[in-house]
């Protein structure tokens, strides 16, 4: 069964993280194997909170997943080059987001797609946090200035 390709909604930045395969990604079939996408996916995420939000944020707050889907399409060969995972957030759900993640080739051909639910906790307590407004704006994109 065919699935739907996630598209990032248009209030939502998509932030790009360049992604390397390593030889020791390859699996017994010859591609990356699917461990390592759940390792992408949970990089992206990181990386874009990391690329937005301050050392004193992050000394605040933490993320913890708590679920990982994944859609394998396509595999990506040993020594691929140009392979990026695309990301962004859904709409807050009290302490939740999903993150979105699609992992494309270097000609921008989906490979593999997935959402993982993050949960926004307390650094210090690890205790859930209804994720405030303000945080929210961080991830929308720039308005235009058509």
């Amino acid at each position: 069964m065919a699935r739907k390709t996630l598209t990032p909604r248009e209030d939502r930045e998509v932030f790009v993280l360049p992604l390397e395969v390593r030889p020791e990604h390859i699996d017994a079939n010859g591609h990356v194997n699917n461990v390592v996408y759940v390792g992408w996916l949970q990089d992206a995420g990181t990386a874009h909170w990391n690329a937005r939000f301050d050392a004193a944020a992050r000394a605040k707050w933490s993320w913890v997943a708590t679920r990982h889907e994944i859609d394998y399409l396509r595999g990506i060969a040993p020594g691929a080059q140009g392979v990026v995972a695309r990301t962004w957030v859904g709409e807050p759900q009290g302490p939740r987001f999903n993150r979105y993640v699609r992992i494309e080739d270097a000609e921008g051909r989906v490979c593999a797609q997935g959402v993982t639910e993050w949960v926004l906790v307390d650094a210090g307590t690890l205790r859930p946090q209804r994720i405030p407004p303000e945080m929210l704006g961080v991830f929308e994109a720039p308005i235009s200035a058509d």
